[in-house]
């Protein structure tokens, strides 16, 4: 059997290992760090598809950053985890409902997807090289300029409105407003008091 193979299915295994364990272990912290192993497993399979530059960002961007910013927060708050529990058997048959309707209809789409090669949208890319992060590089700031603008575009309003609902102005605290210090008078900053006791 061929080495890349058996390193597919190796991975495979650790990568629906790791995924049922996000969904099922009590702990949140070890959660996370499931879902971290899962991102890495994910990487593997990619790079063994030739997509060594979605794999690298996969582990940079998702592992690196965001899910040590998720193990920050989880760690920080205090979560009660019977009420996690009792959440988890609560909605577990919905759950059960949802995840056999998307795995049927991501099935029925790759059935007809692929059910004829021909089809395939990699037939219809033009390719400039055979390094994998230039094409992309080259198809997304041609062909698809605009849709990865709308998306950056998307983003920057995710941020604005995350920060926008999290600000919260205390009121025990002290802030500056530079408009009314500078358009200030003397006669309302300076009050002069004569000292009755030095004039006798």
């Amino acid at each position: 059997m061929n080495v890349e193979i058996i390193i597919f299915y190796i991975f495979s295994l650790l990568l629906l290992s790791s995924s049922i364990a996000v969904v099922t272990v009590n702990n949140p912290v070890k959660s996370a760090i499931s879902l971290v192993f899962s991102f890495f497993c994910s990487a593997i399979l990619w790079l063994l598809l030739n997509a060594e530059f979605l794999s690298i960002i996969l582990i940079l961007v998702y592992v690196g950053a965001v899910m040590v910013l998720f193990l920050f927060v989880v760690m920080m708050l205090d979560i009660n985890i019977s009420q996690a529990k009792e959440g988890f058997v609560k909605y577990f048959s919905i759950g059960i409902f949802v995840f056999a309707t998307i795995a049927g209809l991501l099935s029925y789409f790759f059935y007809n997807q692929f059910d004829n090669s021909s089809k395939n949208i990699i037939t219809s890319i033009d390719l400039i090289g055979t390094d994998n992060t230039k094409n992309l590089g080259y198809l997304l700031y041609t062909e698809y300029l605009l849709a990865f603008e709308i998306a950056a575009i998307i983003l920057l309003l995710g941020i604005i409105s995350a920060i926008t609902l999290t600000l919260r102005k205390s009121t025990t605290n002290k802030y500056q407003n530079p408009s009314q210090q500078v358009n200030v008078s003397k006669s309302e900053r300076l009050r002069i008091i004569k000292d009755e006791g030095r004039e006798k």
